[in-house]
């Protein structure tokens, strides 16, 4: 063999040795060659049916997290409400980034470079979260009175269906399984009552109903709560699982302290309820904080985890108490508290005290689970509360509270880590293979080693957030919509980071 033989062929042995372990990486990394446009998805609100808010496929993991850069801003042309313009969880499907706004206004932007492939303008504000969800070529979301469904590819309406009136508005993400859409009311005046209501997904006629107050209230003329403020999500038996909201007013009234407005437990408010996905009849249900005096909703989409062979429903709220059942056998397997806690429990006294948490306080914003952890976003924030009212909620500076990131064993319940924060964690959970996200108040976006809770990137949005990062693929995307005391003109926007 010649010499220039000799070179080809070594030179044909390196072509085949680096396109051996081109091959192996494909195979190793299920997001690269050819396979991220499979992957490179979040569909819906929680990520998954049953809300575990973990981005399948990425290529973000602890290794890669540090080259993030910024790939795109899309600033919203839209004023601010009093939570801001965005508090939703954007979704991702087929290359493009789905987004409502607090106007209930929907925009569906290029993943790759953040242009505007179409707007659908509804004007209608929302007290949040809100939020959109996606199936089969549609986009569902609901303005405040009313539910409708777009199409993906054009934005054009599909159906839309009243529901409700402003005295108990829509404020949820809807979830769609098995072509039936689930969203749900909110009271936030006297005399309201939360209903979960189902849709046909193919044309939003409604085909149950569920009031999640069971009987009447002591005082109708000045009660209200129950209903749904965050997704319910799923089983693989079409179970749904939904965490209800509080009773109201907060405390009291001088007519009728310490919750007399509702007297007894006033179910199903703070209670996980399991119904019949199809037929929307009670299966099983379980309350957490009866007689609820202090805005302790058990609100947050429960989390659906197989852990060591036995099925779980995780749910958590404002009461800082992370609750997991045996969804089989209808217990309780454990609890476990988050953040701190002080006058919690029992009746108010008549004179303002310190309450830990407050309205601002607790588990606000959905958690995530992943490999057998528990992760969970929550807010240090005390308020002065009484058994006949609690200190006005506009006069309370969300900014003078902190956050913590808390991982859980999903077993057990057992605390593995607590990271705390210098700003109020209102940014959720988001599991991305060994990586868990989150975002504070004061515009900083976190990604925490999910093993040991070490800090490995961060990095600064121009505006505060209260809504939830979404992991798809090579990208970060994170909704920057608050506007809190601190931040010099703020600038909402959706932003785009991205491995390079």
């Amino acid at each position: 063999m010649g010499r220039d033989e000799d070179r080809s062929d070594r030179q044909g042995q390196v072509r085949r040795y680096l396109s051996c372990v081109a091959t192996l990486a494909c195979v190793a990394v299920a997001a690269g060659c050819g396979g991220h446009a499979r992957d490179a998805s979040w569909p819906e609100p929680n990520a998954d049916d049953g809300g575990t808010r973990s981005a399948a496929g990425t290529e973000i993991t602890s290794h890669t997290v540090g080259r993030l850069k910024l790939a795109w801003r899309f600033v919203f042309p839209e004023q601010p409400t009093f939570a801001g313009v965005v508090a939703a969880q954007p979704l991702v499907l087929d290359g493009r980034v789905y987004v409502q706004t607090l106007h209930s206004n929907v925009y569906a932007l290029d993943a790759r470079t953040g242009s505007v492939v179409w707007r659908r303008s509804f004007a209608r504000e929302s007290g949040g979260p809100n939020g959109l969800a996606s199936a089969n070529g549609v986009v569902f979301g609901s303005t405040d009175v009313a539910a409708f469904a777009l199409s993906a590819s054009t934005g054009r309406m599909l159906w839309l269906r009243r529901l409700t009136t402003a005295r108990a508005p829509l404020d949820i993400a809807p979830t769609v399984a098995n072509g039936i859409v689930y969203t749900s009311t909110a009271p936030i005046r006297a005399g309201g009552r939360g209903v979960i209501v189902a849709l046909a997904a193919r044309s939003g006629r409604p085909l149950w109903r569920f009031d999640t107050i069971r009987g009447r209230f002591a005082v109708p003329s000045e009660a209200a709560g129950g209903g749904a403020w965050w997704s319910p999500t799923v089983d693989a038996a079409g179970r749904l699982f939904v965490g209800v909201a509080n009773p109201l007013p907060w405390g009291g009234t001088r007519a009728h302290p310490n919750g007399g407005a509702y007297a007894g437990r006033a179910l199903y408010t703070d209670s996980l309820l399991v119904l019949d996905g199809k037929a929307g009849k009670l299966v099983w249900f379980d309350q957490v904080t009866r007689h609820d005096v202090r805005d302790y909703d058990f609100a947050l989409p429960p989390v659906l985890a197989t852990v060591h062979g036995r099925q779980l429903a995780i749910g958590s709220g404002k009461a800082g108490l992370v609750v997991a059942w045996d969804r089989a056998r209808h217990v309780r397997l454990w609890t476990a508290k988050v953040g701190r806690h002080l006058h919690d429990t029992g009746p108010l006294t008549v004179r303002r005290e310190t309450v830990c948490p407050g309205l601002y306080g607790g588990v606000l914003t959905p958690m995530a689970y992943s490999h057998g952890r528990v992760y969970v976003a929550s807010v240090d924030l005390c308020m002065r509360g009484s058994a006949v009212g609690y200190e006005p909620l506009a006069s309370v500076d969300p900014t003078r509270g902190s956050g913590r990131l808390t991982a859980l064993d999903a077993a057990s319940g057992r605390e593995l880590w607590t990271r705390r924060l210098p700003s109020p964690d209102f940014g959720c959970a988001t599991a991305a293979a060994d990586l868990v996200f989150t975002a504070t108040f004061d515009g900083r976006v976190y990604a925490f080693r999910a093993a040991d809770g070490r800090r490995l990137w961060t990095t600064r949005a121009p505006a505060g957030i209260n809504a939830c990062p979404t992991v798809a693929g090579r990208d970060l995307f994170v909704a920057a919509g608050a506007e809190p005391t601190g931040i010099a003109s703020p600038t909402p926007q959706l932003i785009a980071y991205r491995l390079p």
